[in-house]
């Protein structure tokens, strides 16, 4: 039985990173009166989640987000670029349709809060209000508990709450994490006028260095290192590592002095995929990083937080039941997912294998794309947001240069 003194409301969202506020967004936008619960009370400020795609930019248009970001500084870059020894894969964005061409760089701190700043006022965020548990009825979630403020109870209960999401582990749905076997470092370097509009990866002996403007004339540089490569190193140690990062990509040396000054204040991440068995149970969906996780290095996994929220707002909007909505929900949204999946880590291993036969598939891989205008289209539609189109067993035996392609100097039909 409900209590007397339980709080009622539409949906309550647990979390407010991007997928939480999204969803907030796009749920509040329906008129639905929804109830924000973040146990943080600030907003962090972290190296991830700072390249929208163009698909999530058209749906930050429509919320007046995008406005929003440029007008703070947000930088828009023209293409993402993957080098190599022998060769190059160049993606450029411009080809897409006008008005969908680029994407853009911009803070995780300002991301979210741009978002926070301009939910419909159908929607309460709460901030330092963390949820203990879900609340049932008749075995339904429908609701949460929240610490220290009793419950609200809600027809929807929508699970943001990170990688590690208690809700999801409480609505019964399973998800197989798995570590890449190496960490990235992420440094932020300031002072860097003029830095090129683009997202470059270089793969090298010891894997991957990737790096794109933010604004304010910084460049943030993610480095590939092994789990313990800076366990127990000392201030001299740390220069040595940066010189020889410096030595390996020479066009580092530009700016060598401020590589070398910020690099005490590095951050290591690790670095992890899974995608969860499925979306939702009754009463409760999950968006963003509770149902999905991808590798940074391909630039999806905010912005799948962003099309997660997209849709199951969408869901909701065509069905007044709210468990059929999920079902639907989750049978748009999770083959999408899968893919995106596939995709990103596909990518990943391209770049990061350091095993001989990694490092040779995925090198290979990377010049016969870039070299393959059909090929590399393809992708770069895959990768921004605006359709999927899964590549074929006769694109990937082209991509290995085990069979020729007739059409490689031309996009592909659907384009």
């Amino acid at each position: 039985m409900s209590s007397p003194a339980a709080e009622r409301a539409d949906v309550v969202v647990c979390g407010a990173g991007v997928g939480g506020l999204a969803a907030a967004h796009a749920l509040g936008s329906l008129g639905l009166r929804v109830v924000v619960a973040e146990k943080r009370t600030t907003v962090p400020r972290i190296p991830k989640g700072e390249v929208l795609q163009p698909g999530a930019l058209r749906i930050l248009d429509d919320w007046g987000i995008s406005e929003v970001l440029e007008m703070r500084g947000a930088v828009r870059l023209s293409s993402l670029v993957a080098v190599e020894v022998k060769g190059r894969m160049a993606l450029d964005y411009t080809q897409l349709p006008e008005g969908s061409n680029w994407l853009l760089s911009a803070d995780h701190e300002s991301i979210l809060t741009a978002l926070a700043d301009h939910l419909p006022d159908t929607v309460d965020l709460r901030r330092g209000t963390p949820v203990q548990d879900v609340v049932r009825d008749d075995g339904r979630i429908a609701g949460v508990a929240l610490k220290g403020s009793g419950e609200v109870r809600a027809p929807l209960v929508v699970a943001a709450d990170g990688v590690s999401s208690r809700l999801r582990r409480a609505a019964g749905i399973e998800a197989d994490r798995q570590d890449y076997p190496h960490r990235l470092v992420a440094l932020e370097i300031p002072d860097v006028p003029d830095a090129a509009r683009e997202v470059v990866a270089h793969t090298t002996s010891r894997g991957l260095r990737m790096r794109y403007p933010l604004p304010g004339d910084r460049v943030r540089l993610y480095v590939q290192i092994e789990p313990d490569e800076f366990r127990g190193v000392d201030h001299d140690a740390v220069l040595r590592w940066t010189d020889e990062l410096i030595a390996e990509l020479p066009d580092l040396a530009a700016f060598g002095d401020q590589l070398r000054a910020c690099a005490a204040d590095r951050q290591t991440l690790p670095v992890s995929h899974f995608e969860a068995s499925g979306l939702s149970a009754p009463g409760i969906a999950l968006v963003g990083e509770s149902a999905h996780s991808v590798h940074p290095m391909a630039a999806q996994g905010m912005n799948s937080a962003i099309y997660d929220a997209h849709a199951l707002s969408a869901c909701l909007a065509a069905e007044s039941d709210v468990d059929t909505a999920l079902r639907e929900y989750e049978s748009r949204r999770l083959p999408e997912i899968n893919q995106i999946g596939t995709i990103s880590h596909n990518a990943a291993r391209m770049l990061t294998d350091l095993s001989w036969v990694g490092r040779t598939i995925g090198r290979r891989a990377l010049r016969n794309t870039g070299a393959n205008q059909r090929l590399s289209f393809t992708v770069m539609h895959n990768l921004s947001g605006l359709g999927l189109h899964p590549l074929s067993p006769f694109d990937r035996l082209c991509q290995l240069g085990l069979l020729p392609d007739p059409r490689s100097r031309r996009r592909p039909r659907w384009a």
